[in-house]
């Protein structure tokens, strides 16, 4: 039996899993990786794909309205009859959020998953997902040691200050301050940039940039600012979070047109952002070859949103040696990255027009002050190391 481990993304609609080989170091690519979407729905599908790009699964989970228990059943019955020859022995959750508890992964105990659902006020529209994939998967594998690896964690190590809100301090001694998430995406780059420049670990701004978005400055490859605080829509525009927004502008549409706290989430996290923006779609790919004005707006919105906020960082770090793009937009669309680097142009920031149209690692040209840098995520990867690391596998 081939010993592995199994890294998991628990959302409240999907699942989305990877299986590593346990190896030292253990290799940055999974041997498969897929998701379960559809989850509640009367259809739920499990798609995978090998090493190669192939795809190795393509099924109906049958079942109304599919729960986690029953997805996770299901994933484990696939694995069982297409990858009969591994066995799991290690399990990683991504976790949305530590709370001030957590700054580091941690393995699984009763004490801890306690506390995991005690932080689901502080991030209820992710955290239950999460805690309902690690309570599955300790029922379908009770001998199974599993880790939690927080979004929140890679940035504890921000300045206090930069934690905190100008809210009555009754407020910041309950835990309200600015956490920040990505985490294992950031840390991933955090990892991998000095592979790719040698000013690593200088004053660093990361661009995470997808369906969800944000950006984090870096000094000596730790965090010292982010731009999402204590929700996950705080800071950039996103797919379809509004980001960063006069608080006093919710308090009026709530009053003026009669919204509930549920209609402004749904508004916030589901209608606003780009497809709120564009009115066509959330998608940038979609935007991009658009000739709809709306299309182009959101694009533009988009785009200003991160040059702006880049010099915001850039003052957090005091200065700019790097800036890295990453994330489904950060790693694909060469026109936002273009656009981004045009208007700070004033940091020193100058890009090769053809490094970037190649998506090459290092797109900056010859003459800019600042390495700019085009580096692909791996939260997955992350995940299985601190397992790995974590179980002294």
């Amino acid at each position: 039996m081939k010993p592995s481990i199994l890294t998991i993304n628990a959302g409240s609609s999907s699942i989305k899993f990877a299986l590593f080989p346990l190896a030292t170091p253990i290799s940055p690519e999974a041997e498969v990786s897929g998701q379960i979407d559809g989850l509640g729905t009367s259809t739920t599908r499990l798609v995978a794909k090998n090493r190669a790009g192939e795809r190795v699964a393509d099924q109906i989970i049958e079942g109304d309205k599919v729960d986690h228990r029953a997805a996770f059943d299901a994933l484990l019955q696939w694995f069982i009859g297409s990858y009969s020859g591994w066995k799991i022995i290690a399990v990683g959750h991504r976790v949305v959020h530590g709370g001030e508890r957590y700054a580091q992964p941690i393995v699984i105990d009763n004490t801890v998953l306690g506390h995991l659902e005690s932080f689901i006020p502080l991030a209820p529209l992710h955290q239950p997902h999460n805690v309902a994939g690690i309570e599955a998967l300790r029922t379908l594998l009770p001998e199974v040691p599993q880790v939690a690896c927080f979004d929140t964690a890679f940035h504890r190590s921000q300045p206090d200050i930069a934690q905190q809100f100008a809210l009555p301090r009754s407020f910041t001694a309950e835990g309200i301050k600015r956490y920040g998430f990505h985490g294992l995406s950031y840390e991933y780059i955090a990892r991998a940039l000095p592979q790719h420049s040698h000013r690593a670990d200088g004053r660093v701004v990361v661009c995470h940039l997808g369906n969800g978005a944000s950006m984090a400055a870096m000094v000596r490859r730790k965090c010292v600012a982010t731009t999402l605080g204590f929700s996950t829509i705080d800071g950039l525009m996103m797919g379809t979070r509004c980001g960063n927004i006069d608080p006093g502008l919710i308090l009026h549409l709530m009053e003026s047109k009669q919204l509930s706290v549920k209609d402004m989430t749904r508004i916030l996290y589901k209608e606003s952002g780009l497809l709120g923006v564009s009115g066509i779609s959330q998608d940038m790919r979609t935007l991009l070859a658009s000739d709809k004005p709306e299309a182009h707006e959101a694009v533009e919105l988009f785009c200003y949103r991160i040059a702006r906020e880049l010099g915001s960082l850039a003052a957090a770090a005091g200065g700019l040696d790097a800036v890295v793009f990453t994330g489904g937009i950060g790693e694909h669309a060469a026109e936002v990255r273009r656009r981004v680097c045009l208007q700070a142009e004033w940091l020193g920031i100058r890009v090769n027009p053809e490094a970037n149209a190649r998506h090459d690692v290092f797109i900056s040209a010859g003459n800019s002050s600042v390495d700019v840098l085009v580096i692909p995520t791996n939260e997955e990867w992350m995940m299985a190391h601190h397992a790995q690391t974590l179980l002294a596998l």
